[in-house]
């Protein structure tokens, strides 16, 4: 399973428009985690994969799947459980919502300064 950083996944969304980013929590988390251009997809659906799917256009294109933090473990079920559906570019963001609110909370202190 392919990983991705903080770093990794600004570069990501920056370059590829096409970037299925889902957070994988229920949907009552959602709004509390939720990065900027994601999509809810709850882990726990019964058509998780299908709605991926549907969200990244087919199975060969990018979709990073994220949760609350590196603790949590939803993200990487999802991960898991997409390419056994086989899907083919798949990628675990492990910082999570955490990671996320944490590096803009120094870009925002950087700039106030």
């Amino acid at each position: 399973m392919k990983t991705i950083t903080t770093a990794g996944l600004k570069a990501l969304k920056s370059q590829n428009g096409d970037l299925a980013l889902v957070n994988t929590l229920a949907a009552d988390q959602f709004e509390k985690t939720e990065i900027p251009g994601a999509t809810n997809i709850p882990l726990a659906s019964s058509d998780f994969v299908v709605r991926v799917e549907q969200e990244a256009g087919g199975k060969d294109k990018p979709v990073v799947v994220y949760c609350a933090s590196q603790q949590c473990n939803s993200s990487e079920s999802a991960a898991q459980k997409l390419e056994a559906a086989g899907f083919t570019a798949v990628s675990r963001y492990t910082g999570g919502a955490a990671a996320w609110q944490k590096e803009a909370e120094k870009v925002h202190a950087s700039q106030c300064g």
